[in-house]
């Protein structure tokens, strides 16, 4: 442990949460009673996820670690990987991608998968053929799109596989880029609600392409599979995805008053269930949690004594903004607590790591944060350290 944090007992703070936290989009609750909340609605798919977009908290799961065919899902990854490649510059909107045997072999009309009826060894605008992937779930364009970025499928499959590392989608593997079925090809609900949040977080400028209501290509008009974006304005992707094996699932993503959720759902038995039961997630969510900024990044939350320092406070407080998600009505029943070193001794760099803060309901921890030293704080200089060193002492004793 650095010298200036003393190996001393915590001092811990109280925090007021109420006056400094707001929920997502509007002002901060006035006080409310508890409600009940019931438990999740019962669903027939063998695994779901409702995580919140903002805090990445889960509200509902079930067997949400159970590794799954995921079917078309699997092109949610390739159109990150592809996002990734056209945000870098790598690739662009009217690059003209090129429709090999391959590609038209594995994914296009001579096959019985989605299809875009791309031509065989024609060129079309990537911008082209990303819609097909993404609005018609073509097979043939989510191949294509994958040679053009690598150079080969295989050699874009390692930068799928790459990517969810880095996502930490530790349940998923994948074997190709259209979800062609494969024994080593799975992912997780819990994976796929993570990569959702990935590509509205990471690359929101692309994110429009996926409420589309249809899309046409080669005079053949396909609509998009997301049943949910025809009778519920407030949803704006993601996908769907079946197979035999993987049976029909449905990535979902909904805005309401300023608040985002993702639902997930996996292995259901046609796709009007995939759609009413992420339905079913989505309005639980919205009916029953809310989302609240604590406190804000950069802001001080407290200025502890400081020890032989050039000043005599050292302002702390977090580097992120501390939200969380939780029942409607508990907002005023959250405690929060700054847990510091009871001595702290300068240098201290801005940024560095000087305490805890941590959130808790009913008894029960909800996270807990590092607390950072907001500015620098050098030491005095000889005669100010001995000063304080003398002074410390009888603090300490």
């Amino acid at each position: 442990m650095k010298t200036h944090l003393r190996l001393l007992p915590l001092l811990t703070i109280a925090l007021a949460t109420c006056a400094a936290a707001q929920t997502i989009g509007a002002p901060a609750p006035a006080a409310m009673p508890q409600l009940p909340v019931p438990p999740p609605p019962a669903l027939g798919a063998d695994s779901y996820v409702l995580m919140d977009y903002q805090t990445g908290d889960l509200i509902a799961h079930k067997n949400m670690h159970e590794r799954l065919a995921p079917a078309s899902l699997t092109k949610l990854m390739t159109a990150y990987v592809v996002d990734a490649a056209l945000a870098s510059g790598k690739v662009h909107w009217d690059d003209p991608v090129y429709i090999s045997e391959h590609a038209w072999k594995k994914g296009g009309a001579v096959t019985d998968g989605s299809t875009s009826f791309l031509k065989l060894h024609q060129r079309y605008p990537l911008s082209k053929v990303y819609n097909g992937m993404i609005v018609q779930s073509g097979n043939d364009a989510a191949i294509a799109l994958a040679e053009h970025v690598a150079g080969s499928e295989g050699a874009f499959v390692q930068l799928m596989n790459d990517y969810a590392q880095r996502l930490g989608m530790t349940g998923t593997h994948f074997e190709n880029a259209s979800g062609y079925p494969h024994p080593d090809h799975y992912t997780t609900a819990y994976d796929l609600g993570l990569l959702a949040r990935a590509i509205i977080a990471d690359f929101p400028q692309y994110y429009g392409i996926y409420k589309i209501p249809s899309y046409t290509i080669s005079g053949i008009k396909q609509g998009n599979r997301n049943l949910l974006l025809y009778h519920d304005p407030s949803v704006d992707g993601l996908k769907t995805g079946s197979t035999a094996e993987a049976g029909f699932c449905l990535v979902a993503s909904a805005l309401r008053h300023g608040q985002r959720m993702i639902g997930v759902v996996m292995k259901t038995k046609n796709l009007s269930d995939a759609a009413s039961e992420d339905e079913a997630l989505l309005n639980y969510g919205f009916s029953f949690f809310s989302t609240h900024t604590l406190y804000a990044s950069g802001r001080p939350l407290a200025t502890p004594r400081l020890w032989e320092g050039a000043a005599n406070r050292l302002p702390v407080g977090v580097a992120q903004a501390v939200e969380v998600t939780l029942p409607r009505g508990h907002f005023h029943d959250l405690k929060t607590a700054m847990n510091l070193p009871a001595t702290l001794i300068a240098p201290f760099r801005k940024g560095e790591t000087v305490g805890t803060l941590t959130v808790s309901l009913d008894g029960k921890q909800l996270m807990t944060a590092p607390l950072v030293a907001l500015a620098d704080a050098p030491q005095a200089g000889l005669f100010g350290r001995l000063y304080d060193e003398v002074f410390m002492w009888f603090h300490e004793h």
